[in-house]
């Protein structure tokens, strides 16, 4: 058994559509966040494939809902239950055409509303920058829903570990403000810094039911 139980993740398929998501049992933690801010690195950071999700010179690549299934999650006594990372597709890439955009805006909102197994959300934000348009949207629709959020700042390499912790303690200052039921960390997938912290707050995201699964 591996020590990473992410490790097991395999790729099952990518959607254009939630329609064509597997079926809404089971829990999954979906990974969000703008087309350059590392979410692909992180991914594969966290289960230890580097070539899990496909990362690019060119921002944006990942234009479907793209899902891993992990391995069954054992809990106490109970039936062991399916859980997946959902890979949403990177938002922001100036490239892509309006009408995709519209659409993809649409099946975001979607997935968010009614994907049932859904058990929570990892952002992906870049440390060295502001929180955009896109994150905050994210941010407020978590709070609205009370969907648990776990923001990653990423690139925490390219930045002094002073800078890294004033970006966090102004980060978590922001959550308390807006009452975003999330929470954050520093993170490199190049550096692996915060890997095992991530990777235990996935698993707890996974483990927990929401109110309406009780």
């Amino acid at each position: 058994m591996s020590s990473n139980p992410l490790n097991g993740a395999r790729f099952v398929l990518a959607a254009h559509e939630i329609t064509q998501l597997p079926y809404d049992q089971g829990a999954e933690v979906a990974f969000a966040g703008r087309s350059n801010a590392g979410k692909s690195s992180a991914l594969n950071a966290l289960t230890g494939h580097n070539g899990l999700a496909r990362t690019s010179k060119t921002p944006g690549r990942t234009q479907l809902m793209v899902v891993f299934d992990l391995p069954p999650l054992k809990g106490e006594g109970a039936t062991p239950i399916d859980t997946r990372l959902v890979d949403l597709p990177g938002y922001g890439y100036a490239k892509v055409p309006e009408a995709m955009r519209q659409h993809w805006r649409g099946e975001i909102d979607a997935y968010l509303k009614m994907r049932r197994s859904l058990r929570g959300i990892v952002l992906i934000v870049d440390i060295r920058h502001e929180l955009k348009d896109f994150d905050r949207t994210m941010l407020e629709f978590c709070a609205a829903t009370e969907l648990p959020c776990h923001v990653l700042m990423t690139k925490a390499d390219k930045v002094s570990r002073g800078q890294a912790s004033a970006a966090l303690e102004a980060l978590r200052k922001d959550f308390r403000k807006n009452g975003v039921p999330g929470t954050a960390q520093i993170f490199s997938s190049t550096a692996k810094t915060g890997v095992e912290e991530a990777r235990a707050r996935i698993l707890e995201l996974l483990a927990t039911p929401r109110p309406h699964e009780l």
